[in-house]
């Protein structure tokens, strides 16, 4: 295969804002479908790609386009049917996250998908950002020495979300909207399974969340989300030699502390030379859609994967991991109690 023709199921923000901008300028690709029930969404897509047949949904694309891979960026609750029903017709997909929003429909996409050899991808896309992959060498690297704990910040301000977003039932909230990005970031940072989770939340609409994680390799996590705070993605590791910390919205450069009594200006000076080093990094940000280049790194590297016909993470699996944590979490939030979970996440799956 050298070119694919690929469909978008669901025609929302991040479809016109990223997506679409993107596979646009994408090589060896061609936007050969496009679906949403909201017919306004619709024309606005189509005005990117003239050229696609439009539906008034998944199930009229997949009956009557003839595409090689759907993106699907419908409400969360619709996740798991169409990616099922996509498998099923033989097409790859590209999934935005969560994989679902009950631990019974993820499994039920696990085995639609295990019955193929079809690519599929979970977007997680801030595993390609730059940053976080420069977090997760260092980590890895030992630079840190034995990792203390971990600490990490997820926020957006208020902002108007259509009336699915507002309701847990439906896929939405903080947990599944911020902390599931967090939760995957933890386990690719570490290469740890989460092994239990505490968690505070509101029990109505979900807007924020704090979690404690626990790590099969003993280190703990802290996280703060919320749907109603100031913009901030943070991460910080804290370990016996030094502390890392990054922002994705501020940093440059990830930076690196030593634990040592060296002046805390004399630390700031050589992390401010090292960012001069990374302007091409914030030339990028700048031109990237939404400001995020990891979104332009995952959906190519996904295209590559179809053409080449391989597979690529995070896939399906990374995001049954993420849903089991975020489904332990609000078991939490609403019994009072640290939930437990078991040594290998696919037990669920079997």
């Amino acid at each position: 295969m050298t070119k694919i023709k690929v469909g978008i199921a669901g025609c929302g923000q991040i479809a016109l804002g990223v997506h679409l901008p993107i596979l646009l300028r994408t090589p060896n690709v061609e936007i050969a479908a496009l679906a949403d029930t909201d017919k306004t969404r619709l024309r606005a897509a189509a005005s990117f790609a003239p050229q696609a047949a439009t539906f008034r949904d998944s199930e009229e694309l997949l009956a009557g386009s003839d595409i090689d891979a759907l993106l699907i960026c419908l409400p969360n609750c619709l996740h798991a049917s169409v990616a099922i029903a996509a498998l099923n017709a033989n097409k790859h997909i590209y999934l935005e996250k969560p994989l679902a929003v009950t631990l019974q429909d993820g499994q039920a996409v696990l085995r639609a998908w295990n019955a193929t050899s079809l690519t599929a991808m979970v977007g997680f896309n801030y595993r390609f950002n730059k940053l976080y992959e420069t977090a997760r060498r260092v980590v890895r690297s030992g630079a840190l020495g034995e990792i203390v704990a971990m600490r990490t910040v997820f926020s957006l301000p208020v902002h108007p979300m259509p009336e699915w977003k507002q309701s847990v039932a439906s896929g939405g909230g903080v947990l599944f909207d911020l902390a599931s990005h967090h939760i995957d970031l933890v386990h690719h940072i570490f290469g740890s399974e989460i092994c239990s989770v505490a968690a505070e939340s509101e029990r109505d609409r979900g807007e924020s969340a704090t979690l404690e994680l626990r790590l099969r390799n003993g280190v703990r996590v802290q996280s703060f989300f919320s749907l109603a705070a100031a913009e901030e993605d943070r991460i910080e590791v804290y370990g016996r030699e030094a502390k890392l910390s990054v922002d994705r919205h501020l940093s440059s450069a990830v930076q690196v502390a030593e634990c040592t009594n060296h002046s805390v200006r004399l630390q700031q000076l050589r992390g401010l030379l090292r960012s001069v080093a990374h302007l091409p990094y914030l030339l990028e940000k700048r031109r990237a859609p939404a400001f995020e280049p990891s979104y332009t790194n995952t959906l190519q590297s996904f295209v590559s994967a179809v053409i080449a016909g391989r597979g690529i993470t995070p896939d399906l699996n990374d995001g049954y991991r993420s849903l089991v944590v975020v489904r332990a979490a609000l078991e939490s939030a609403l019994t009072g109690r640290r939930i437990e979970l078991p040594s290998d996440h696919e037990d669920f799956a079997a």
